[in-house]
């Protein structure tokens, strides 16, 4: 199998990389989470213009990508620029799932996403679900012509800054039930839809959200009623790719800093990388770092292919992501000592977003342990 990125990602990768070091410096970023929508709309159109959200579409749906390498290339650079911008939520779930299920009418916002004109949020997660995508409590029921929503979902990403929802709410079945789950267009404005904003420890904003009697039309429904779990499942896999290269973009800057600590800080007169000790440390966090890159590499290969392998080989990237990237956290701030839990330090900032990685889309326990049931099955 063939490892070496084609040369159009390459420039991908370069181009965006380029951009994130002259136009995203931590300073610049820092300022960027500290501000009430927790991203920079200028930024986000910048983005758009450079055809990086354009990259995780395909042509069919007016990208020029869209494929699992194009994720990873793309989310491993917003990793090591620790980008805070919507591109998971908006571009690679909500515009997904708009991608896979819409209508044609529905699928013109889409173009609208990768200009960024458009932000959307995906609304699927629920206070009791436990990172079980099945488990979906809130209920849709039919109100004349359209639709009645009432729930609530949880940790919705920049569901304050978004103009439209991807909400999911069930229709029949029972609460953890595949089967009857839908996915609606839910306009941000629509009475009945409250929002209670706060920001995330990693950076930038998410929402809690409370439906009551939110009346949609016919139209906001998106594919066949009751058959988005499919959807769901994948457009949460390519989640779980983008994640893990995020993450592996994270560690790898990370790695970097204290490599470079470990050559000028200096105790007794020699710098503190000659100690034998701290060597032997660094060498098993960079094997550790090798091994993600090998699972995000798995995992890109698998995306497209059959159910069972790919839900599989995607819990074991997960679950690698999750128990790697705390590693790294953990050893980098105890190898810089002190110094490395400062707020000044970008190091800390990016400890504290592989930590959170792990617990999005199921942290490494809940992947472990659906990794073990998938095998069985």
């Amino acid at each position: 199998m063939n490892f070496e990125l084609s040369e159009e990602r390459k420039m991908l990768a370069e181009s965006l990389s380029r951009f994130i070091e002259l136009r995203y410096p931590f300073e610049v970023r820092n300022a960027i989470v500290k501000s009430p929508a927790g991203y920079s709309a200028d930024l986000w159109r910048e983005f758009a213009g450079l055809g990086i959200i354009g990259a995780l579409f395909n042509p069919e749906h007016g990208g020029y990508g869209g494929a699992a390498a194009d994720l990873a290339v793309v989310f491993e650079a917003l990793g090591r620029g620790l980008v805070v911008e919507p591109f998971l939520g908006n571009a690679v779930l909500a515009g997904g799932a708009i991608a896979r299920l819409g209508n044609a009418s529905q699928k013109q916002i889409i173009a609208h996403i990768i200009d960024g004109s458009r932000v959307a949020a995906f609304a699927h997660g629920e206070p009791q679900a436990r990172y079980e995508i099945a488990r979906v409590a809130t209920r849709a029921e039919r109100a004349g012509d359209g639709w009645k929503l009432n729930g609530a979902k949880a940790v919705v990403q920049h569901a304050e800054g978004a103009d439209l929802l991807v909400v999911s709410a069930r229709t029949s079945g029972a609460v953890d039930a595949p089967d009857g789950i839908c996915l609606f267009l839910v306009p941000a404005k629509t009475p009945g839809l409250a929002l209670r904003g706060y920001p995330l420890v990693d950076g930038g904003r998410a929402a809690d959200l409370t439906l009551r009697d939110v009346t949609l039309p016919a139209a906001a429904l998106l594919g066949a009623q009751g058959e988005a779990f499919a959807t769901i499942e994948e457009v949460v896999g390519r989640g779980i790719v983008a994640l893990c290269a995020e993450s592996l973009g994270a560690m790898s800057v990370a790695k970097e800093a204290t490599l470079a600590y470990l050559r000028t800080r200096k105790q007794f007169g020699v710098p503190i990388g000659t100690f034998q000790a701290l060597q032997h440390r660094m060498a098993d966090m960079l094997i550790e770092i090798e091994q993600m890159r090998s699972a995000v590499i798995n995992a890109v290969a698998a995306l497209d292919g059959e159910r069972g392998a790919r839900e599989r080989t995607l819990s074991a990237a997960k679950y690698s992501c999750g128990k790697i990237g705390t590693l790294v956290a953990e050893e980098c701030i105890q190898l810089h000592g002190g110094i490395g839990m400062t707020w000044e330090l970008p190091l800390s900032h990016y400890a504290k977003r592989l930590v959170m990685i792990d617990h999005q889309l199921g942290d490494e326990d809940y992947h472990l342990a659906r990794y073990i049931a998938l095998g069985r099955q």
